[in-house]
């Protein structure tokens, strides 16, 4: 799936998911700040892309009846058929980003390409931890046994890669490779964010994936032991299923899609519901997306991670994103209204 690791990085700095047992309300549409206005029928598109996977009687039924909406319509399915439900844990709301990288690789090695994308080894795949990470790329665990994806060209991106759980290799002859997450080595993740806010060398408020890549290129010697500090190490799978024009897979083992899928808890959040985003910030967004995806540091009611989709820009934008607001949950009508049977 991907992000399995994704914010991890910051985890010194976000919030944490609160022990508070849920209170769950039941809103009407028009409480929803800019619903009316929203594209549905996109929304409606994504939701139609892994509705068919869920196994409940009334996601199945609901399902069914998506499919003989067209777009226009879109809006009114809606309506008819869930009721906004806004699951509260006692944290405030936060919305972070998250994308596709793209690096530039080969599948053989070079002088150029030298740092591998490695597939899980069988004996990785024991109970409990296996090698760290500086032992997986300082000893003799890996070599000649023809693990190794591709190869690419800076090893902090490939960090990064494996922080995302998933990207895209850009190849020499101007095609692609996608890997996906192939599995870990056990170890738990040490934020290297953290460390720096430690070390001194960040504030707290300066870290972010382009701050801690700029420090690590700035400072290679320093920046190569920094990444050392986090043992947890990622294994890649070639992901070669899914088109190009396609985002990459989901925990639902389907593609996600650009800013209409997010990552939430499924402790709160139904892995393929709608979800009413009000984001606020410098830049609000409202927005009607679907929860295709999970990820380790996303946890609690009121978190969401948004996928911007694939490449440097996209990364760029979802490396600035960390903002407040609310998510509200849309839920069929019969499960909404039995959530209160005491007031319905």
């Amino acid at each position: 799936m991907i992000g399995a690791l994704r914010s991890l990085f910051l985890v010194a700095v976000m919030t944490t998911a609160a022990s508070a047992e849920p209170t769950r309300s039941i809103l009407s549409f028009d409480d929803l700040d800019g619903w009316a206005a929203d594209d549905h029928g996109a929304a409606l598109s994504v939701f139609l892309n892994t509705c068919g996977d869920l196994d409940d009687p009334d996601w199945q039924a609901l399902c069914n009846v998506a499919q003989t909406y067209e777009a226009d319509a879109a809006r009114s399915f809606f309506e008819l058929f869930f009721r906004p439900v806004l699951v509260e844990d006692g944290e405030d709301a936060l919305f972070t980003g998250y994308f596709e990288p793209e690096l530039d690789g080969s599948k053989i090695r070079t002088d150029r390409f030298k740092y591998p994308i490695y597939k899980m080894p069988p004996e990785a795949r024991a109970e409990g931890p296996w090698l760290s990470r500086r032992e997986i790329l300082t000893g003799d665990a890996m070599q000649g046994r023809g693990l190794e994806i591709a190869w690419v060209d800076d090893p902090v991106e490939l960090f990064f890669l494996q922080i995302q759980g998933s990207g895209r290799v850009r190849l020499p002859d101007g095609s692609a490779l996608r890997v996906g997450y192939g599995g870990a080595n056990g170890h738990p993740y040490r934020s290297i964010g953290a460390e720096l806010i430690r070390q001194g060398a960040l504030g707290a408020h300066e870290v972010s994936a382009q701050m801690i890549r700029a420090w690590v290129r700035k400072n290679p010697e320093a920046g190569a032991e920094l990444l050392f500090h986090n043992p947890s190490y990622v294994f890649f799978r070639e992901v070669s299923r899914v088109a190009p024009e396609f985002g990459p897979l989901g925990a639902m083992n389907r593609s996600v899609t650009t800013m209409r899928s997010i990552a939430a808890d499924p402790a709160y959040t139904p892995l393929g519901a709608p979800v009413w985003v009000e984001k606020d910030g410098k830049t609000p967004l409202r927005r009607l997306m679907i929860a295709q995806d999970t990820g380790a540091a996303i946890k609690g009611a009121q978190r969401a991670d948004i996928f911007f989709g694939t490449g440097d820009e996209a990364g760029k934008a979802a490396g600035r994103l960390r903002d407040p607001g609310r998510m509200v949950l849309l839920l069929p009508i019969q499960r909404a209204y039995a959530l209160l049977p005491d007031e319905f």
